[in-house]
């Protein structure tokens, strides 16, 4: 007999409490257990359709987040950035983060070979877990929960590492031939507790891109990412006047 674990551990370091506990339980349910109890008769549901909603509601809620909080971000570079976000890799570190390994209800041949710990089987709980708090709470009380394990790792510049647009500034006018470029925080405004940071980057004598942020670090990125486009405008211009462009 299966001694189901109690879950308030795990809400208490979500912060959350469910209204539906089964909602919950279904979203720390892996197919292979489904798999086993209905082999004993027993009919019970497991993630996978749980894992499909939190993948979409994840995905939006990080867009909005990105719409929101990096105006100056392109469609494109959002794009790489979300990617970032919610690729399996931080799934797996926030669900290891809360213990969700503890908590995963699992069969026996895929708990025998270190099912537990898998991060294809971390991640799908996570997502499910956001599904199931979507259903339970609304999409409000997944943007809450978010806000306090992901979003301020968004704003610290942790995810940048992908989208680092002052390196690729570097390169291209190293490549060039340029000249030296210089980051200089011109202004800092807003309380302490919520920080704004202006930032612009010089080509010599020359003002090539501003950006803002909530830190020095990505208001220097979006700086640099606005002297790349003026780069790569400037670049595709002179190529039309030589006749190199296409049509």
């Amino acid at each position: 007999m299966v001694i189901l674990k109690s879950l308030e551990p795990l809400e208490k370091s979500l912060g959350i409490q469910f209204r539906d506990q089964n909602l919950l339980r279904q979203a720390l349910t892996h197919s292979s257990y489904v798999n086993e109890m209905r082999s004993r008769g027993k009919e019970i549901p497991d993630n996978e359709r749980l894992e499909f909603l939190g993948d979409a509601v994840l995905e939006l809620s990080v867009s909005e987040f990105l719409y929101r909080n990096f105006t100056q971000m392109s469609e494109g570079e959002m794009t790489k950035l979300r990617a970032a976000i919610v690729c399996e890799s931080t799934l797996v570190s926030l669900a290891e983060s809360l213990r969700f390994g503890d908590y995963i209800l699992l069969g026996k041949g895929e708990e025998m070979t270190g099912g537990r710990a898998r991060p294809s089987v971390l991640a799908d709980a996570f997502e499910a877990f956001i599904g199931a708090l979507y259903l339970d709470q609304g999409y409000e009380a997944v943007v809450s929960v978010l806000a306090r394990l992901i979003f301020p790792r968004v704003l610290n510049g942790e995810f940048f590492q992908l989208n680092d647009f002052k390196s690729r500034l570097q390169e291209e006018i190293q490549r060039r031939n340029l000249g030296t470029l210089r980051y200089t925080i011109v202004e800092e405004r807003g309380p302490a507790h919520h920080r704004e940071f202006v930032s612009e980057v010089f080509l010599g004598h020359r003002l090539m891109g501003v950006g803002q942020g909530r830190s020095k670090k990505e208001a220097e990125q979006h700086a640099a990412a606005q002297a790349l486009e003026k780069l790569a405008k400037e670049n595709r211009i002179i190529a039309t006047e030589t006749g190199d462009g296409t049509t």
